[in-house]
Parts: C-alpha cells; sequence; structure tokens
C-alpha cells in the first residue's frame, strides 16, 4: 500500500441555518479556502500538500450549510475540486459561464478555472465538496468523461449523497487506511456521477420528473407488468415516449429494466432449497423453461442451470 503521509482530521460542527456566521469556529491548521460563510459543516482535511508522486490523495471534503452571506470568488484553485447541490439555489460560474444552482446539480474545477459561487438567501445552498490531488486526478475525471469545468446534473440524488457521506465519514477517521478508502470513494463517486449523468437542465423538468415516475413505479409494480405495452399503460403514457425518456434520462430500456427486476426476483426464487428451472420459470408466466432461460441468461448473463450450479457449489 502506498504511503500517504501524516494525516490531519477536524470537524467544524454547528446545528441549524440560523447561527451566525461569528460563531464558526475553526482550529488551528484549518485550510484557508474553507469558508467562513457557513451556519454549519462537516468537514475534514487531510495533507493539504501531499506528495506529488501520490496517483490520487483526497485532500479534504465536507458537507456545508450555507448562510445567506456566502460567496465564494476564486480566479484558480490549487487541486481538482468537485461539489454537489443538495438543498436549495444558487448562481454558479464558470470560466465566465452563468449556471443555476438546484438540488441535483455537480460540478467540476480546478487549477487555472475561476469559480464565482453564490447562494440564495431565500433558499440557502447546502451543498458537498471533495478537493483532491495526484497523477491519476485528471485522467480519472477523463475516463469518465468529466472533465474541470464541466456543470451536469445526476438522476440519483440520494445515490451521490450516500457516497459523499461514505467519503466523509472515511475523512473524519485517522487510520492508516483511511488515505486509501477515501480514494476508493472517490472513484466510486466519479464513477456515480458518470453513471447518473443527465443533460444540465434536466432536474425538475416535466420530461425527467415523468421519466421518474415511471422508473418508480416499475420498481413498485414489476411483478405485475410483462412487457412494454402494460408498463406504458400503467404509467399512462405512449410507449414510444417512454423508450425516449429512458434513452434520454438511464443506460437502458424500460423493458429491459422491467426485464431485470423480474429477474432478479427469479434469481432469488432459485437459491430456494428444492427449486427447480422449471417451478420458477411457471411461477413467472413462462410455460416454456428453454424460453425462460435465454430471457434470464439475457439479464443475468448466466443460464439458470449454471447459476444454480453456482448457488449449489456456494
Amino acid at each position: 500500500m502506498a504511503d500517504f503521509g501524516h494525516c490531519m482530521t477536524i470537524i467544524d460542527f454547528l446545528g441549524g441555518l440560523g447561527q451566525s456566521v461569528s460563531m464558526i469556529k475553526t482550529s488551528p491548521g484549518t485550510p484557508s479556502f474553507f469558508s467562513a460563510q457557513i451556519a454549519g459543516a462537516r468537514r475534514f482535511h487531510r495533507d493539504i500538500k501531499p506528495s506529488t508522486s501520490l496517483p490520487l490523495a483526497v485532500v479534504c471534503g465536507g458537507c456545508e450549510h450555507c448562510t445567506p452571506q456566502y460567496r465564494i470568488q476564486r480566479r484558480t484553485f490549487p487541486y481538482v475540486s468537485i461539489e454537489f447541490v443538495a438543498q436549495g439555489r444558487g448562481m454558479l460560474t464558470l470560466k465566465g459561464r452563468p449556471y443555476p444552482l438546484v438540488a441535483g446539480t455537480l460540478f467540476t474545477y480546478g487549477p487555472s478555472i475561476p469559480q464565482d459561487i453564490i447562494t440564495d438567501p431565500k433558499d440557502l445552498l447546502v451543498k458537498y465538496f471533495v478537493d483532491f490531488t495526484g497523477s491519476e486526478a485528471l485522467p480519472l475525471l477523463q475516463r469518465a468523461s468529466l472533465f474541470p469545468g464541466v456543470v451536469l446534473q445526476t438522476s440519483s440524488p440520494n445515490e451521490i449523497m450516500a457516497v459523499f457521506d461514505d467519503l466523509i465519514r472515511a475523512g473524519l477517521k485517522d487510520t492508516p487506511y483511511s488515505p486509501r478508502i477515501m480514494a476508493v470513494q472517490l472513484e466510486h463517486l466519479i464513477l456515480k456521477m458518470a453513471e447518473t449523468n443527465i443533460p444540465f437542465g434536466s432536474a425538475g423538468s416535466t420530461a425527467f420528473e415523468t421519466y421518474r415516475r415511471c422508473r418508480q413505479m416499475i420498481e413498485d409494480r414489476w411483478a405485475g407488468l410483462k412487457t412494454l405495452q402494460e408498463v406504458a399503460d400503467a404509467c399512462h403514457v405512449d410507449p414510444a415516449y417512454l423508450c425516449r425518456l429512458f434513452r434520454r434520462f438511464d443506460h437502458v430500456s424500460p423493458y429491459h429494466f422491467l426485464l431485470r427486476m423480474r429477474m432478479n426476483e427469479a434469481a432469488r426464487r432459485l437459491q430456494v432449497p428444492g427449486a427447480s428451472v422449471k417451478a420458477v420459470a411457471d411461477e413467472f408466466g413462462y410455460s416454456d423453461a428453454f424460453h425462460f432461460s435465454r430471457v434470464f441468461k439475457r439479464a443475468m448473463g448466466v443460464s439458470p442451470s449454471r447459476y444454480l450450479g453456482f448457488e449449489h457449489r456456494a
């Protein structure tokens, strides 16, 4: 394991958005770029000058509740950074271009990229951030088609928030494993951003809300649905429009999403002692076990009989 050097952790936390800026306390060694215009925060920092030989090093991160006066204006920044808006509204300017900030927005910046971030005083920002460096920092973003200066939105803000929370928990610990854990979680975050990326401006749109409603309906009612037409009827939309929504906001078609839900449950049933492929096929409405096997393999990557073999060996 690589030596990530000496690390230091701090927590700044004050509950409630109504507390004054003067009540925010910082510890000796707190990075000067940490904003004081916050009502409460859960933040950590490590070595702010890590070895340049490290492939990936998380420098700091956290979650901040902004005050009405919150504003960040920087001409440059020493690290690569990712920020995520969990609540509230504001305005972002990156490289001279303005972007409205709403919940679900993610943006990246780094050296030589000016940033101007301001909260709406009537709808205060709550946002997560992580700053990192290393020889793999930029290549990692680039492989996910994310570059410093990118602004995007996510179709799964709760998943993004969960990854950030895990990263913060690791940052608030000080063990020999913490730096490497944070590096792995940072990569997880970047891949999750790429996986759930939707066109900027989509969050809150009628089309996106229809997509989310239809996806949730499939998750809730998959047992009673078998075809694309049945899904579209249940969602009260045209099948072609439903397919367009999934092409725009997802990585699979609505039918394949339904199929995956059904076959996940079929796989669970195959794990029951004494289960047979024919019995599970009948249970899921397939009179032909061979047809069921083909569908199962298409969704799960292995045939039911091979899956049963794996389970029995385990």
